[in-house]
Parts: structure tokens; C-alpha cells; sequence
């Protein structure tokens, strides 16, 4: 008699003992796993759009902007993008080359700093989408992934919109100087 209680006992008590080692709390859940980590952006994109190649005069490639925010503690950076409509897809910066505004691959990524954003933005940091495989105008859209240094990544469609400010912005002329 006393076996037959002792296992009514464990049959009641054992699913409630093994239902509480779980939290329930989904994001607890996924805070110990880093597939679901990877799968849940951690830097929050805005605004993001691709400037059009119509017009430009060179139509093999053209840049992506965008807001990044980082609601985190630590830095992230912007690794890698990558893009279907191009051959090469890098993150550049404007730096000073020989005395004059120059594009050029950001070594080490794009920093977003912890609590806070990164514009990418014409004549600063971007991405550049080179080999264009066709040409872009007002109204398309663009499909662009956005990789992260902590392991996630966002899948982005972008629309394409006109830009006319393409000479100050990308091909810098020498700043003229005062004629007497």
C-alpha cells in the first residue's frame, strides 16, 4: 500500500517539479541561445534607402544610407552587406587623400556605439554597392543584407530614390580658391 501511494505521489508531483526548471519567459529563453540571439537584430535600421544610378555618370555603382541605432550596452559594428544587384558590395568612408575627399574601404567595419547610432550618410560612412548587375532608378527597390559584429544580420528591401548631388558628394572638386 505504502509503494502504490508513494507512486501516485510522484506521478502528481513530477510534472509539476519539471514544468517550474523552465522560466516560460521566451526572451530568457533565447538569451541562452545564440541561434536565437543571431536571429534577433540587435541594431535597429531606419531610413535606409540606395541612391539611383539614372543620371550619374558613372552607372556601375552607387551607395546605400541609413540610421543604425544600438539600444545595447557594448559597440557593435557593421560588418559586411551584402547585395543581389551588385558584384561587390563594400563599407566605405570619406577620408582625406592628397589634400582632397576621397572614398575608401573602412578598415574594421562601421562602429554603432553602445546606446547610440551611426548615420550613413552621403560624403561620410556608407555602403557601396560596386558592379551594379543593372541600373537602379527612383522606385526600385533594392534587396540588401546588413551583417553584425555580435553575429546577427538584417535582411532589408531598400527603395531606390534620386540623388543630384552626386559631384559634391562623390567626386569632390578642388575647393576654389578667392581670385583678386
Amino acid at each position: 500500500m505504502k509503494k502504490k501511494l508513494l507512486t501516485a505521489c510522484i506521478a502528481v508531483a513530477l510534472p509539476l517539479l519539471l514544468s517550474s526548471c523552465g522560466s516560460g519567459d521566451p526572451a530568457a529563453a533565447s538569451a541562452g541561445n545564440p541561434a536565437a540571439q543571431a536571429s534577433t537584430p540587435s541594431v535597429l535600421v531606419e531610413d535606409a534607402w540606395v541612391r539611383a544610378t539614372a543620371g550619374a555618370k558613372d552607372t556601375t555603382m552607387t551607395a546605400a544610407f541609413m540610421a543604425l541605432t544600438n539600444p545595447g550596452d557594448r559597440e557593435i559594428k557593421l560588418t559586411a552587406a551584402t547585395s543581389p544587384v551588385a558584384g561587390l558590395v563594400q563599407l566605405h568612408e570619406m577620408a582625406m587623400r592628397d589634400g582632397k575627399m576621397a572614398m575608401q574601404e573602412k578598415a574594421g567595419g562601421i562602429a554603432v556605439p553602445a546606446g547610440s547610432h551611426a548615420h550613413l550618410a552621403p560624403s561620410g560612412d556608407h555602403v557601396m554597392l560596386m558592379q551594379l548587375k543593372q541600373p537602379l532608378r527612383p522606385g526600385d527597390e533594392v534587396p540588401l543584407t546588413l551583417k553584425f559584429s555580435d553575429g546577427s544580420s538584417h535582411d532589408l528591401t531598400v527603395p531606390v530614390k534620386a540623388f543630384t548631388e552626386e559631384e559634391e558628394h562623390y567626386h569632390p572638386s578642388p575647393t576654389p580658391t578667392p581670385s583678386s
